[in-house]
């Protein structure tokens, strides 16, 4: 691995969509920053929503705009598709830039990995709420844990609600159809000190509680990986990341279910809920973030904590766009500040980085309250 590539404090946030917000501003208040938008105008009103007229510059998005524009140093933040990621990436790797984003590693992702530790470049991912904070948090409470033995139950839910719920028990921030598609994925978890796989999350939904409220939960993904990248050293009651929705979600969902499974409909029916259930701009949104872990013995419980984050946007700026985009700048000034080193990251990796993080989140906003068995306490910090 090479030397780290001097950061030249220059950014370039590519995407002015519904998860860009504040964190663009908090950049922009230290930093060169260029917002990247499908035409100037809507990245200059992003500016304005956000506060940053006066200190980002406003430019029309292509790929050979952006190779022109980029000197080795800058940094490239990529709210776009995930799709769109490798092909910035290839581009920073040709350009000598550092990258970031808050979407999943993917397999071809990670396989650039060798490329950019060899030329000294950063490859920033999963730095936002969900991947990003709930790795925080895990790493919070492993630590906090410290020796206790026993067998482990860990869960982690999280989900963008609406703050005032209605009838189809959700509303549509981000594409119908990837919200579909998200259901489609087969999940994997361990329950009862089993590795289990459901081809249908939705048929492993379970009430839940979270602070005292009702709520529905299903895995999402593959939550197994997870296991050894949160350093879980107890043998598994139960492992599982997965999404949290309203209480009488999957009532309300009942007719969706059977079509996704349909290719031929799935665009129809995507369309159909993206007109008949919107987040507009009438409607504030809510996130909730709940990250636990149990350890009991034969004698019963002997350590439990929990992070909680429940936040609700106001008319400036959604809950999910604060979330998203301020922990990525968290991500971000790190490798402005030459703090992250050459090479592929996920968020923050081990304790003494997520206390910091959080403490930004705090700093700006985003505070996730702690509940132990032993005490309570509301840091943003979150210091146990």
């Amino acid at each position: 691995m090479t030397d780290l590539v001097p950061p030249t404090g220059r950014v370039h946030w590519i995407g002015a969509g519904l998860s860009t917000g504040s964190g663009l501003r908090l950049l922009a208040e230290l930093h060169e920053v260029v917002l990247w938008a499908r035409t100037v105008d809507r990245a200059e009103r992003c500016l304005a929503k956000v506060g940053a007229t006066a200190s980002a510059t406003p430019r029309a998005f292509d790929h050979d705009a952006l190779s022109a524009a980029l000197r080795p140093g800058d940094v490239v933040v990529s709210m776009l598709p995930a799709t769109e990621h490798l092909a910035l990436i290839r581009l920073c790797l040709d350009r000598s830039a550092h990258f970031a984003c808050s979407s999943y590693l993917s397999d071809d992702i990670a396989a650039l990995e060798p490329a950019a530790a060899e030329r000294g470049l950063v490859i920033l991912t999963e730095a936002g709420l969900d991947p990003g904070i709930d790795h925080l948090l895990a790493h919070r409470l492993v630590a906090e844990a410290g020796d206790v033995e026993g067998t482990a139950a860990f869960t982690s839910y999280c989900g963008g609600l609406p703050a005032v719920p209605n009838e189809f028990r959700y509303r549509f921030s981000w594409a119908p159809r990837s919200v579909l598609t998200a259901l489609r994925t087969p999940a994997r978890y361990v329950d009862h000190g089993q590795t289990v796989t459901v081809d249908h999350p939705w048929e492993a939904t379970r009430a839940h509680s979270i602070g005292g409220e009702k709520f529905e939960t299903y895995p999402n993904r593959d939550s197994v990986p997870f296991i050894e990248r949160y350093r879980m050293r107890w043998p598994l009651e139960t492992f599982v990341r997965g999404t949290v929705r309203l209480d009488g979600w999957l009532d309300a969902w009942a007719d969706v279910f059977p079509v996704l499974a349909d290719d031929s409909r799935l665009d129809a029916v995507a369309a159909d809920l993206a007109r008949t259930h919107p987040m507009t701009e009438e409607d504030l949104d809510r996130v909730i973030l709940s990250v636990a872990l149990r350890v009991s013995g034969e004698d019963g419980p002997r350590w439990s904590g929990e992070y909680l984050l429940d936040l609700t946007g106001d008319r400036t700026e959604t809950a999910m766009a604060r979330t998203v985009s301020v922990t990525l700048a968290c991500g971000v000034v790190d490798v402005l500040t030459g703090a992250t080193t050459p090479g592929l990251h996920c968020a923050a990796e081990d304790d003494e980085t997520a206390t910091r993080w959080l403490a930004f989140l705090g700093e700006h906003g985003v505070v996730c309250e702690f509940r132990s068995s032993d005490h309570v306490s509301s840091p943003g910090s979150a210091a146990g």
